[in-house]
This record gives structure tokens, C-alpha cells and sequence, in this order.
């Protein structure tokens, strides 16, 4: 899939994050949409990540 096919998706944002997205966009010479993806990737790539905890099982309460 070419970019020009991707889905288009209309964001809004709360200023300070706005604002901090238009800092990382500067730090790192790259576009806003750029720095949204990275930012869902780093999340996703968290969420999918194995922790030593998941091996665990659940703890039962108190």
C-alpha cells in the first residue's frame, strides 16, 4: 500500500500535546504525522512487549 492509500484519520489534540509534539518534531527534523506514528508504535511495541510479570499469575486479592 502506497502512502497516498493509507487512511486518512482527523485528530484532535489538547494544546500541550500538540505543543509537544511540535518540540519533538523539531528535535528530531521530522513531520507531526511522523511523530504521532512513532508515538503509537512506541506504545504498541510496549503492549506487546513479554514481561516477566505476564508469566505470573494473576494476584488473588486480599
Amino acid at each position: 500500500m502506497t502512502k497516498q492509500n493509507w487512511p486518512r484519520v482527523l485528530v484532535r489534540l489538547p494544546v500541550e500535546t500538540k505543543r509537544f509534539l511540535e518540540s519533538e518534531t523539531q528535535k528530531n527534523a521530522s513531520s507531526l504525522n511522523s511523530e504521532i506514528v512513532r508515538c503509537i508504535r512506541h506504545r504498541m511495541d510496549e503492549l506487546n512487549a513479554p514481561t516477566h510479570s505476564s508469566s505470573l499469575p494473576p494476584r488473588l486479592p486480599r
